[in-house]
């Protein structure tokens, strides 16, 4: 092949490679080629040309399935467009342009048609900035947008969170990323996939000005570049990664190079690094090329492989990563070999595949997260800059409130029950949880109800909460009028649960239900009711497995998949649920296993599909086991209350690696009644965490046989820490009431300690305290602890309400400190002052403070719990007087 014109700086060698895969996805999505590429028989410039052919190059499967080839045109030719206009296109060299601009997804979102109408919103309020200045005046419009909420794990698009004015990390660094690419500036999300010192993970931005990236927090602006509260934990980060949908050269340090996408480590940025090399031998001590290398982080209750490699013909995989410790797992033909390594200890590191059966008994060891470090010293803002930036937060926050005003009220809410004949309360529930969507859903309810009842209320209550925000009424007329025409026998509960609910797994949810009821004949249908084994048999002879990008598993919509016959193993599984459910027949991803099931119209029992290309076929036709966890009496004075994903999860050995159940989040009721499992090799991991971020952590191995119940104690390692003084509280020092007057700290917190934090409320640290706070209501008030919650004149901002935090425990109160006088000297000063809020003290009886946490640090609600209740039962102690 040979192209005469470079196009975008494109090498040759880059134009035949894109040529290449292009012309691989045209035959691959040979089912939608017209709705796909009709498009190129439109007058193309050579940009254009390109850049669709650059795109579809790389696209994920799931993409072709479930888009036009208008939609991509229609975004290329903006994005060329934006480009000629604005002040720094021509300084933006091609090669960014093409990985960091140019793409249309950022995250797992749905695709839309946004980058013109994020242009408009942007164009004018950064014509005439720096790319630096554009990038912080971005941010603060981003902030005026949406702000942090935790969700699910399914990403709502740019145009939904504006709708939606809040989302998760995923989310809001997706709207930063889309909303600096619609003014031509290079941006990326980036992710650290779990953290080391503490539970969850998350994600910012990087955007790059005149020659240098700089990252910043999507939606919380800060005053300047490269600052924010989540800097203190990146400096204790084991990776920070980004995803580029290209064959992409760096000159970022590449983790992984794929087929159809790159992984560059962003860590160096952030933290200390070290490069370690791990060496896979057989038993002969020969190196083993091709084996699969997992270098795993210990994060709510499991370990989690923030990196997957392959060894090279040396038998080696090389990884730059942080100063922590990590499982290293190795895996090849059956055999496998694993070891806990401390990076800081060494470079390289030898693992030998010797193992064909799991360990028996009980396994302790420590997963020591990198150090707390100090950063560079940074400038000292003058007093106008700070004034300016607290003033352009408190006016963000009043745009977002103003808008959030719009959402239908509580009394709208029950206008439209009265008049529609439904319970007001659960209008009202569903209303709200819709928010800039309420109306779209008042209308379907207004427009449905008459006819169909209290179904279409239940249609909605089936949702998930975040599918409130974009689903609209075509997507909910499909659903309730095409599930309701299959209701036949089945009782209320099946019917409303595996039939009328749409959400499968975490997809988007789209119209199929008239779709699949139209695309097959009645014939067919049928036999698909009488037998859903021959729906697999059908499904097998013409679609197949395409696996690409990881991270879209699953987020392939039914029909789609149905068209384009082919999708990643989860999305298929999700379109068999859904013709099942369309057709009549109950179906579903088994709750912990995800495996898609039916159940048999005989019995009513749930029948695993199986289709012969899933890996676990073996796996799926094994009898059932069941495991009944007993509480560990000899420590459990000591051990934390059991919490699924919190400190302990089960993993079932497949292929050589330990594959996590899932299981609700803080699921406690785990004595309750046994887990239903498949017979097999299981390891039950649980850990405690430390203060410092040190996961003490325990394997138990236990093997489950067919028909067998075994009884196995759930037990933790005993992890008792000495409650030391930190300092004390001055009893004198003064709050300011939300009614005005003034009360002195020792009147709030009694004589019997307590717990006083000091708040950013509109930043995502104190969300999380305020969620963790709320979680413990129950323990947290039968203790009858005192909690104040301090706010500045500066961080109460206008849409800061105290009484919409009505979940948190009974003695809760909220005060001001207009000038934090009332701070410890010692927070003042590194590490503290540079994690900044929240700052939480757990006080004694005597005021002497035992316990303090600053900054980004989950977990700190349960810690501080624990304290005071160590603290509690010594009355030793307290005072009466």
């Amino acid at each position: 092949m040979t192209l005469q014109t470079s196009v975008f700086s494109l090498e040759q060698a880059s134009m035949e490679l894109i040529e290449r895969k292009f012309r691989e996805k045209q035959l691959l999505a040979k089912a939608r080629e017209h709705e796909l590429f009709d498009i190129f028989q439109q007058p193309l410039t050579d940009e254009e040309t390109w850049a669709l052919k650059y795109l579809y190059a790389y696209m994920p499967v799931n993409d072709m399935a479930d888009y036009d080839g208008t939609l991509f045109l229609s975004h290329v030719r903006q994005t060329l467009d934006i480009r000629g206009k604005v002040p720094w296109g021509k300084r933006v060299p091609d090669h960014l342009f093409l990985h960091f601009v140019l793409p249309y997804r950022v995250n797992t979102e749905n695709i839309e048609d946004s980058r013109g109408i994020l242009y408009s919103e942007l164009a004018e309020r950064t014509a005439h900035l720096s790319m630096e200045d554009a990038i912080l005046e971005t941010n603060y419009w981003c902030h005026e947008k949406a702000n942090y909420i935790g969700s699910d794990l399914r990403t709502i698009s740019p145009l939904t969170m504006i709708r939606n004015a809040r989302g998760r990390c995923g989310e809001e660094s997706t709207l930063a990323v889309a909303a600096l690419r619609s003014i031509g500036i290079p941006a990326r999300q980036v992710y650290t996939p779990r953290w080391a010192h503490c539970d969850d993970n998350h994600a910012w931005v990087e955007a790059w000005a005149d020659g240098q990236w700089h990252y910043i927090g999507a939606c919380e602006p800060e005053a300047r570049l490269d600052q924010g509260w989540f800097t203190p934990p990146a400096r204790r980060a084991m990776l920070i990664n980004t995803r580029v949908f290209a064959n992409y050269p760096g000159p970022e340090d590449i983790t992984l190079a794929d087929n159809w996408f790159t992984e560059i480590n962003l860590l160096e940025g952030y933290a200390p690094t070290r490069s370690i090399t791990v060496t896979v031998k057989n038993e002969l001590n020969e190196p083993v090329s091709g084996a699969n290398v997992y270098f795993e982080l210990y994060n709510m209750a499991e370990f989690y492989p923030i990196a997957e490699l392959k060894t090279n013909e040396l038998g080696e995989a090389a990884f730059k990563t942080g100063y922590g410790d990590l499982l290293i797992r190795a895996v090849m033909d059956g055999k496998w070999g694993e070891k806990k390594i401390t990076v800081r200890d060494r470079v390289r590191f030898d693992i030998v595949l010797n193992q064909v059966q799991q360990p028996e008994g009980i396994t302790d060891f420590d997963m020591v997260p990198p150090p707390e470090r100090n950063g560079k010293a940074l400038d000292v803002l003058s007093e106008e800059k700070v004034q300016r930036h607290n003033s352009r937060l408190e006016e963000g926050t009043g745009i977002r409130s103003s808008y959030e005003q719009t959402f239908l009220s509580e009394a709208q809410a029950s206008d439209i029950a009265e008049a529609a004949g439904l319970p007001q309360e659960r209008v009202w529930d569903v209303l709200r949880k819709a928010r800039g969507n309420s109306r779209e859903i008042a209308a379907f309810l207004q427009e449905r109800s008459a006819e169909f009842g209290e179904w279409p209320l239940k249609l909605l209550e089936s949702l998930n909460e975040k599918d409130l925000s974009d689903s609209f009424r075509k997507d909910l007329d499909d659903h309730l009028i095409g599930s309701l025409s299959q209701r036949g026998e089945l009782p209320e509960d099946i019917f409303l649960r595996y039939i009328l609910c749409p959400r499968v797994l975490y997809e988007m949810i789209v119209p199929y239900k008239h779709f699949f009821q139209e695309v097959f004949t009645e014939a067919q249908v049928a036999l698909f009711r009488q037998n859903a084994a021959e729906l697999v048999r059908h499904l097998e002879s013409e679609w197949s497995l395409w696996e690409d990008l990881p991270n879209l598993k699953g987020r392939g919509n039914p029909v789609g998949t149905f068209k384009i016959k082919k999708g990643d193993q989860a999305s298929l599984d999700i379109m068999f649920v859904a013709i099942c459910r369309s057709i009549g027949i109950p179906a579903r991803l088994h709750p912990s296993e995800q495996k898609p099931q039916y159940m048999a119209m005989a019995n009513g029992g749930w029948q695993d599909a199986l289709f012969a290309n899933r890996a676990m076929q073996q796996l799926e036709q094994k009898e059932n086991g069941k495991l009944r966890l007993l509480k560990d009496n000899e420590s459990s004075d000591e051990a934390p209350a059991a919490s699924y994903s919190e400190n302990f999860t089960f993993a079932r050995l497949e292929n050589g690696i330990y594959k996590t159940l899932v299981y609700p989040n803080g699921k406690s009721d785990v004595y309750d009644e046994p887990f239903e499992l498949a017979q097999g090799s299981y390891r039950l991991t649980t850990g405690i965490r430390l203060k410092d971020g040190t996961a003490c952590v325990r394997f138990s191995y236990f093997e489950l046989g067919a028909g067998e119940q075994l009884d196995i104690p759930l037990t933790f390692r005993s992890a008792k820490q000495g409650i030391p003084v930190l300092g004390k509280l001055n009893r004198n020092d003064t709050f300011t009431m939300l009614d005005g007057s003034d009360r002195s700290i020792g009147e709030l917190i009694g004589m019997n300690g307590a717990i006083v934090a000091w708040l950013e409320p509109e930043r995502e640290p104190t969300k999380h305290l305020f969620r963790e706070l709320s979680e413990l209501a129950e323990p947290l008030s039968e203790l009858g602890a005192p909690i104040v919650l301090v706010v500045g004149d500066s961080e109460w901002t206008a849409s800061f309400d105290p009484s919409r935090y009505k979940g948190l425990p009974s003695r809760t109160v909220f005060v001001r400190d207009s000038t934090y006088a009332s701070l410890p000297d010692y927070i003042a000063v590194p590490p503290a002052s540079e994690a900044g809020f929240p700052h939480l003290l757990v006080l004694d009886s005597q005021d002497q403070i035992r316990y303090t946490a600053s900054g980004y640090k989950i977990g700190t609600g349960k810690e501080a719990l624990q304290i005071l209740t160590s603290i509690w039962q010594q009355p030793a102690k307290r005072s009466d007087t």
